[in-house]
């Protein structure tokens, strides 16, 4: 399975932080520049700037391009995140919210497990709130992505 993000702080730099350190495929769109609310997104994240594009098409990209996407948050969904919903929905694309928030972390990732093997998903895009907006969304992102990858270990 491939991973797909667009490289702003919080659970973007998390998926992909955890997606290198556990060698899992991860890539996506970012914007031209590799604009990102603390400068440059830094080089060693395998993302591809999107031409004349900045944060939304940077989204609606990796919506279109992704079978899914996987939503995290802290409660409340505002900014990039609920535009990532928005783009869900009109693109008729399967997403999944996940509130990291929740007491029980480990039922949301079976159910993020049955998700993805419903669906059928191949590429998944993971999306959430950037580190400004909230700052636990990398460190609660993380717990939950190892989490995810114990239970899918444990399943092979």
């Amino acid at each position: 399975m491939k991973f797909r993000t667009g490289g702003q702080t919080g659970v973007d730099r998390a998926l992909l932080d955890f997606c290198l350190e556990n060698q899992l495929e991860a890539g996506g769109w970012c914007p031209e520049g590799r604009k990102a609310e603390d400068g440059k997104i830094p080089d060693h994240y395998p993302l591809v700037e999107l031409q004349d594009a900045g944060y939304d098409e940077r989204t609606e990209a990796n919506v279109l391009e992704s079978d899914a996407t996987l939503i995290l948050h802290l409660g409340e969904i505002n900014g990039g995140t609920k535009l990532t919903v928005s783009c869900c929905a009109k693109f008729s694309k399967p997403s999944l919210l996940l509130n990291l928030r929740d007491k029980s972390l480990q039922s949301q990732v079976e159910e993020l497990i049955e998700f993805i093997e419903d669906k059928e998903i191949n590429e998944l895009n993971v999306a959430g709130p950037r580190a400004s907006e909230e700052s636990e969304a990398y460190e609660k992102a993380r717990i939950f992505l190892q989490l995810f990858l114990s239970a899918l270990r444990k399943r092979e």
